[in-house]
């Protein structure tokens, strides 16, 4: 990871966790996967996780991790090129007329600068580490850890499986909600994975108050806890986490920004949301009302949007209605064909999406 980068990730950004674009056949629609990395760039977001589990998981299965992590890539490359070149922006997502701009993408906003490339690596620790090397071939610059379904390991075997990733690309450590595969881990095990030289940040998801405390004071704890980005993956709670001063060890720490599945959707919001948080915690009084302000909304928004009601049944179906209803997927496909908006959800969807349409848009 270059300087710029890495002073990218420990300042805070968005990153979005990128959805699979299929088309009716349950294949990869590559004309739309391409498009939806592009409306990350024009909707300003500084980052992008790929092969996470907004992803779907199952997407290694049907030998698609390498083809997704590559097209993601190929994207962000022709980004660069652009800018490099003078023009600024990215070409526009939509691929076809059927397929307009999102109205929360603006492509004027699109900036050059450093943009993060991360990689999800799942698995026992040879197919992590097969994964991550997958991903540093392909350019990307760091890899989220998942722990998902690996309750056979303690946690001194997720250590020394993240110290053997940590080999070949930096880390950013995955606390997961017990509700999708997750389990408790202590504070000495925050501790003692920030001690890892390869680790760079974490991101706290387990949708726990207590937990994602427990986490904090870990990190802090470490001697290489400053070095260490905070990265909110709650969901429930994105407002009150990138706001809060966490007294720890050392000072103060606080989430600088959110590696989320909520901010594959809406996500030129999520930047403004960003934004005023950071002017926030500089202080600036206008923008802190106007973040809190908006903090019950994304509660709301994402209760609709994760199906919490049926337990996250729907959750990756709701990411993909919201971005067909914006025009970016041609519709709500999974690879698993059960895998589906739950009853009622989609009143959900426009029951929020009418609320909030000034903030959404």
């Amino acid at each position: 990871m270059d300087f710029a980068t890495a002073a990218l990730l420990h300042r805070g950004t968005v990153i979005p966790a990128h959805p699979l674009a299929l088309d009716e056949s349950r294949t990869l629609d590559e004309e739309r996967q391409r498009a939806l990395t592009r409306y990350y760039l024009e909707a300003g977001a500084g980052g992008l996780a790929v092969g996470v589990h907004t992803t779907q998981f199952e997407i290694r299965e049907h030998g698609l991790y390498r083809p997704v992590l590559e097209l993601a890539a190929e994207e962000i490359a022709g980004r660069a090129r652009l800018a490099s070149a003078g023009t600024g922006a990215a070409a526009p997502c939509s691929p076809t007329a059927a397929a307009p701009v999102p109205p929360t993408a603006d492509p004027s906003d699109a900036a050059p600068g450093p943009f993060l490339r991360i990689a999800g690596v799942a698995g026992p620790t040879s197919q992590a580490v097969a994964e991550a090397e997958i991903a540093r071939g392909l350019g990307y610059d760091a890899v989220l850890v998942s722990p998902g379904g690996l309750a056979d390991l303690t946690p001194g075997d997720l250590l020394d499986r993240s110290a053997a990733i940590g080999e070949v690309l930096p880390t950013i450590g995955f606390y997961l909600q017990e509700a999708v595969g997750g389990r408790y881990l202590p504070r000495a095990y925050w501790l003692r994975l920030a001690d890892q030289p390869s680790t760079v940040a974490v991101k706290a998801a387990p949708f726990d108050r207590y937990r994602t405390l427990e986490l904090v004071q870990g990190v802090a704890d470490s001697d290489r806890g400053a070095d260490v980005a905070l990265y909110t993956g709650n969901d429930d709670n994105i407002v009150s986490d990138l706001l809060t001063p966490f007294h720890v060890r050392g000072g103060v720490r606080r989430f600088v920004g959110g590696l989320l599945g909520h901010w594959a959707v809406w996500t030129r919001s999520a930047v403004r949301i960003l934004q005023d948080a950071h002017a926030a915690v500089d202080g600036d009084v206008e923008a802190r009302a106007r973040v809190e302000a908006l903090s019950a909304m994304c509660v709301d928004a994402n209760a609709a949007v994760f199906d919490v009601r049926n337990g996250f049944a729907g959750v990756i179906a709701g990411v993909h209605e919201v971005l067909r209803r914006q025009g970016v997927l041609r519709g709500i496909w999974c690879l698993d064909p059960d895998e589906t908006l739950s009853p009622g959800q989609a009143d959900e969807l426009t029951r929020v999406q009418n609320t909030y349409a000034d903030w959404l848009n």
